[in-house]
């Protein structure tokens, strides 16, 4: 505007509603953020907080093949590798006595389980 006339009174108003529209358009543009930054947080609390799944009691260890089995454990033994899945008891006796699949030497599922090589 490079009038020669000079800036009334509405022109100034109008000017600094502008100047408060875009600071209060800045200011919850940063709340929201901060409320999903507390959501996120509120979330991640919950899920910590929320209850776990038992371990299951037997576990069965794969091979690096990924097909056979490689040792059976006791839920919870420190030896169990990251290819080990949740088992029942019947799989577990079953895979000690007919599959030939080997105890753990650490935790002696075998001796849990009442079976005696």
């Amino acid at each position: 505007m490079n009038d020669d006339r000079p800036l009334t009174r509405l022109d100034m108003l109008r000017f600094a509603r502008r100047v408060v529209e875009n600071q209060t358009a800045r200011q919850l543009a940063l709340i929201d953020r901060w409320i999903a930054d507390e959501e996120r947080r509120e979330a991640g609390r919950k899920r910590r907080l929320a209850p776990r799944q038992p371990a299951p009691e037997w576990l069965i260890e794969r091979a690096l093949n990924g097909r056979s089995a490689l040792y059976v454990h006791v839920g919870g033994c420190s030896n169990a590798g990251g290819r080990s899945k949740g088992v029942g008891r019947g799989q577990a006796v079953r895979a000690l006595t007919e599959g030939g699949v080997a105890a753990c030497p650490l935790c002696r599922p075998d001796t849990v389980l009442g079976i005696l090589e």
